[in-house]
């Protein structure tokens, strides 16, 4: 115990407030137990609600809107010159964050959860000390939520120091609109602000030590992604690595690409997006015996449990996929486990979802991935620009793929690359939870006209018994 601390106690203690940490603590008290939620920061919700989800989709959404308006008169509409008090749009962005965690608070309270500000570690296998503004104080529990997120990876190259150089977070807070952008990494926070910045009207490059765009997924998504942002000004130099920084201004990057070739680019600002880890240091883990992998997630099982009996992780700390909506089922089988009813995560798929221009979004097996494990599959691609709705979009880019299992015809995947896609990938990750087969979706009958649509179109594709577009022999 420290010397002159306040102890108190609970049931369940849940360390972090982020998606999976607040949902978990209001199922617990939901089922009836007595919980604590501390969070070390002034807000609720996390890295998605206050810095990552949220804000930058209320930026992507405003700057979608800016470029809209720029070509509206490709439908006949004109519209005089564009101009963004940048000022008011961050101001705007703000209020949504905080309805969002000011109703994040709100349903903590009515559901009778305690909040504790600070930072907690443990003490024991059944203790955890927070420090905070009002000093230290300790927290006894039956059982402990280990809901602590992730963190942004750090370049020893390239510090962060919010100005010249800016991680996501302050990439989404800058007091103007830089004129010349470096966006070290292309992956999701990388490409998301990219196409924001890009939109704006700065001059974005986009820099990764990977050859390819998105690598991991079929070649023909990047292709698609890479075209579209190149036609709003982006630049990609990919297979190079930084290996010099001044921080100027103008701030000056050395790097280097293939035949060990270096160039020198000059920028306003460099935005440092190189991925995410788990959020273990500092909380005490091998105080409590508690294991992690090589990679610093926890190890844990189906039921959420790690090798403590009593403590339990969920969300990014407790693995890949780093993604909000995985955490909020994790935080629901969690408080059931812990409640003693019969509960497991026991999920097939997590759909994924980049929210670019156009969107990009998958669940499932790629056709790549199902290959390199051996299947033997049949795919079908059905284009955008052949479908009816995404025309009257003026949305043209993009295709939905779907993936089957050659000699079942069992779902195994979908791949989706277009204008909404976030808004629709749900279906085909229900049909694989579900175990459906490709007639399955093919007669399930879809709205017309819809970008859904374009999913039962691919597995008609599939299925060799296309419609609308001219048939392609299939692979298998």
């Amino acid at each position: 115990m420290v010397v002159g601390s306040v102890t108190k106690g609970c049931q369940v203690a849940i360390i972090g407030s982020g998606p999976g940490g607040y949902l978990a603590a209001i199922r617990l008290a939901q089922l009836g137990r007595d919980v604590i939620l501390i969070e070390k920061e002034k807000t609720l919700g996390g890295v998605c609600l206050n810095e990552g989800c949220i804000p930058s989709k209320a930026l992507l959404h405003a700057s979608d809107f800016v470029n809209e308006i720029k070509h509206a008169d490709r439908m006949g509409i004109t519209i005089g010159q564009v101009s963004v008090d940048l000022p008011r749009l961050m101001q705007w962005k703000e209020s949504v964050v905080k309805r969002l965690t000011d109703g994040v608070r709100f349903l903590t309270d009515k559901n009778g959860v305690q909040v504790i500000r600070g930072a907690a570690k443990f003490s024991n296998q059944r203790r955890l000390t927070v420090e905070g503004e009002d000093g230290i104080q300790a927290v006894d529990f039956e059982t402990a939520v280990i809901a602590t997120g992730s963190i942004p990876r750090a370049l020893d190259l390239l510090p962060v120091d919010g100005r010249i150089v800016v991680g996501t977070r302050e990439a989404q807070a800058l007091p103007e609109i830089p004129k010349r952008l470096l966006v070290l990494g292309a992956g999701y926070n990388g490409l998301e602000l990219g196409s924001f910045y890009a939109k704006m009207g700065s001059e974005v490059t986009i820099i990764d030590p990977l050859p390819a765009l998105l690598p991991h997924m079929d070649a023909e998504v990047g292709e698609v992604l890479s075209l579209r942002l190149q036609s709003l000004g982006v630049k990609f130099l990919l297979g190079r690595l930084p290996t010099a920084f001044q921080p100027g201004p103008p701030a000056r990057l050395t790097v280097r690409g293939p035949e060990e070739k270096e160039e020198i680019l000059e920028s306003d600002v460099i935005l440092a997006a190189v991925g995410r880890a788990p959020n273990t240091r500092g909380i005490g883990l091998e105080t409590a015996g508690v294991a992690v992998d090589e990679k610093g997630f926890i190890r844990i099982n189906n039921k959420l449990q790690t090798n403590v009996p009593g403590i339990y992780a969920i969300g990014d700390v407790a693995g890949q996929p780093m993604l909000a909506h995985k955490a909020y089922r994790e935080a629901k089988v969690v408080a059931e486990v812990i409640a003693g009813q019969p509960a497991a995560y026991d999920n097939i798929v997590v759909p994924a979802a980049i929210y670019t221009d156009p969107e990009i979004a998958w669940v499932g097996l790629s056709e790549k991935e199902a290959t390199a494990k051996g299947m033997k599959v049949i795919t079908g691609t059905f284009p955008l620009r052949v479908s009816g709705r995404a025309l009257t979009l003026n949305a043209p880019e993009g295709f939905i793929k779907s993936i089957g299992d050659a000699a079942t015809k069992r779902l195994l995947g979908v791949v989706m690359v277009g204008h909404g896609v976030s808004e629709i990938i749900s279906e085909a990750a229900l049909a694989i939870e579900m175990g459906a087969y490709l007639d399955d979706l093919q007669h399930t009958i879809h709205p017309h006209p819809t970008l859904s649509e374009a999913l039962m179109e691919s597995v008609d594709v599939a299925l060799g018994e296309a419609a609308h577009i001219v048939p392609i022999k299939n692979r298998s």
